[in-house]
């Protein structure tokens, strides 16, 4: 079977048939390629690790971030507290203290923990209820303390073993 579906794959490749070009417009992207992401050029992320990126935040500027630039290359003291902050964030998205800032994730992870944890346990409970067999009359308490009395009158391992503690004499187990 698994013969038959290569031989057919690879007759439907030689067609074209499996081509990416084909794929992608069976799946609605119009046979458009596209384009990926170039990973050799650095790219903007904020990291508590590595606060200093390589590259800025904002990569494309509109005229007034522009005008902002050409002043930021003046004096500082005739900035404004606005235009610095706002020269800041074309820098940097977050700033350090933003980043550091402790976050609610840990309340949806602990809330996902739980779910999986009650599906798992509900999911056991349906198995010992209706998928597993009932246990075996070996296990009650009974057939255990047949067994033990038999084991002691075969007196099976005599020398280190069960056999060794039982007192035959007292018919007790050995203080």
């Amino acid at each position: 079977m698994l013969s038959l579906l290569s031989l057919r794959a690879g007759v439907l490749t030689g067609r074209g048939l499996l081509a990416a070009t084909s794929v992608r417009a069976a799946h609605g992207h119009g046979g458009d390629a596209i384009v990926p992401e170039d990973f050799s050029v650095p790219h903007y992320v904020d990291d508590r690790t590595h606060p200093l990126p390589a590259v800025s935040h904002c990569k494309t500027l509109d005229a007034s971030q522009e005008r902002l630039k050409e002043k930021e290359r003046g004096s500082w003291k005739e900035l404004s507290k606005e235009e610095k902050v706002a020269l800041y964030r074309l820098k940097f998205h977050q700033s350090f203290a933003e980043m550091n800032k402790p976050s609610n994730e840990w309340k949806t992870v602990l809330g996902g923990v739980f779910v999986f944890l009650g599906f798992t346990g509900l999911l056991i409970w349906w198995q010992r209820v209706y998928v597993f067999p009932p246990k075996p009359h070996t296990l009650e308490e009974e057939w255990k303390a047949m067994q033990l009395k038999r084991m002691l009158d075969m007196r099976i391992n005599p020398v280190q073993g069960l056999a060794s503690k039982w007192d035959y004499e007292k018919d007790q187990w050995k203080k």
